[in-house]
């Protein structure tokens, strides 16, 4: 499906949507028919554009808004209109069928009124006073419904190597990318997904970077809490755009460099092989395997400290190499070019925090920005695994996109 034919299908339901809240709410409240009838719909329909507008053009909005700030907001108030709109609806169908209750009791239960017009019984006012009583707690739980920030979801991938040394057939490797431990509020949730990972017992894992949101002292309170990870043949990181400090404004440069060195202390600190543009050599009953780590790379305005080359180096009569990049517009733009390297890793897109997944469809916006942007990708035998991500940044919670565990076991074909 095309990308524009994907675009028109979701505008028209958030279209549809739209629909459906402007006639609930004309029905619960007259008044905003009638008395405030201009300006609410100005005000209803402009909004309802605007965001329209947004989705429709939202690579190029993201691509060219180079403030993260400015980024950020724009997507955080995308998501609270969507979201309220939703919240709104709890109410809304809640009150329909309380009016519908009412009037199927009057119907059969009161006599007629002879009153001419509308008119609230005493029974009718305390039951619709009772639906907002409960529509208030119900509503301010709805976010909780809807928002999967801590729903850890472990994917299981199989990949066929035909160049895998059959030393390494069978090798389970765990994934998790993006934790960005600023915007936690939930510790026991968090450590709660850490058991899920080592519950899988993978041999081998993977950090594919962001660490933190804007500077290293967020682990702190975390340290205990990831330094559990650990795998048999190790656990393997690398750098994301956002540990390097460049998302916040710093009193003097030489505090910059000083949070960059305490993120590369609490990388050891966590148990964790940083890997900067350089490489490590899996050996077992004389075969080897390579694990290849760069800095961040991405394209337009993202940080471009990756080399690929330099970490290529030392490898090349290596059956197998994996590589760890964090951005994965790196694959295409690179990576690809060395066609020795097998499976790439990347995160970072967190699938835009926000889409939808059933069966083979999945959708989010974050596709407009990135070809590779959830899930397993293939180029000839080159492979690119783009996880989900662990924590969440910018909105606060996901919707439709869950946070993820990956175990990939690489299969000799």
């Amino acid at each position: 499906m095309s990308d524009i034919l994907t675009k028109l299908i979701m505008l028209s339901g958030i279209f549809a949507f739209d629909l459906v809240i402007y006639y609930l709410l004309g029905r619960s409240f007259p008044v905003l028919k009638t008395t405030w009838r201009y300006g609410f719909n100005w005000f209803y329909w402009t909004l309802s554009a605007v965001i329209l507008t947004c989705f429709w053009f939202l690579d190029i909005i993201l691509l060219q808004v180079a403030s993260y700030n400015d980024r950020k907001t724009i997507i955080i108030s995308i998501a609270l209109v969507l979201i309220s709109k939703i919240l709104a609806g709890v109410y809304l169908l809640l009150d329909e069928i309380t009016i519908l209750g009412l009037t199927l009791y009057s119907k059969y239960k009161e006599p007629k009124s002879t009153t001419q017009g509308p008119v609230v019984t005493r029974k009718q006012f305390l039951y619709r006073a009772a639906v907002m009583m409960v529509s208030v707690p119900v509503t301010a739980k709805g976010f909780n419904l809807i928002n999967q920030a801590y729903d850890y979801q472990v994917r299981q991938v199989k990949i066929l190597l035909p160049n895998l040394p059959q030393a390494f057939h069978g090798l389970r490797i765990g994934q998790i990318s993006d934790i960005h431990c600023g915007s936690f509020n939930n510790k026991a949730a968090v450590t709660g997904g850490v058991d899920l990972l080592m519950q899988q017992k993978p041999d081998l894992i993977f950090f594919t970077g962001d660490l933190v949101n804007r500077q290293t002292k967020e682990v702190d309170g975390y340290i205990n809490t990831f330094n559990r990870v650990k795998a048999p043949l190790g656990v393997y990181s690398v750098l994301g755009n956002h540990d390097y400090g460049d998302y916040r404004s710093w009193p003097s440069i030489s505090d910059k460099r000083q949070d960059f060195q305490d993120m590369l202390t609490a990388h050891k600190q966590l148990g964790w092989k940083l890997l900067r543009n350089e490489n490590h050599i899996l050996h077992d009953h004389g075969a080897s395997l390579a694990i290849l780590g760069v800095e961040n790379w991405g394209i337009k305005r993202f940080s471009k400290y990756g080399d690929v080359e330099a970490a290529h180096k030392g490898t090349e009569e290596v059956q197998t190499k994996l590589l760890l990049s964090h951005d994965p517009s790196h694959w295409e733009a690179k990576v690809l070019d060395f066609q020795d390297i097998d499976i790439t890793f990347s995160g970072h897109t967190h699938g835009f925090q926000f889409g939808i997944e059933t069966g083979n469809f999945k959708w989010s916006p974050s596709q407009y920005l990135y070809k590779q942007w959830a899930g397993l990708y293939q180029k000839g035998p080159q492979y690119i695994y783009v996880n989900r991500g662990y924590g969440f940044v910018g909105i606060p919670g996901r919707v439709g996109i869950s946070p993820e565990i990956t175990i990939i076991e690489l299969v000799r074909s």
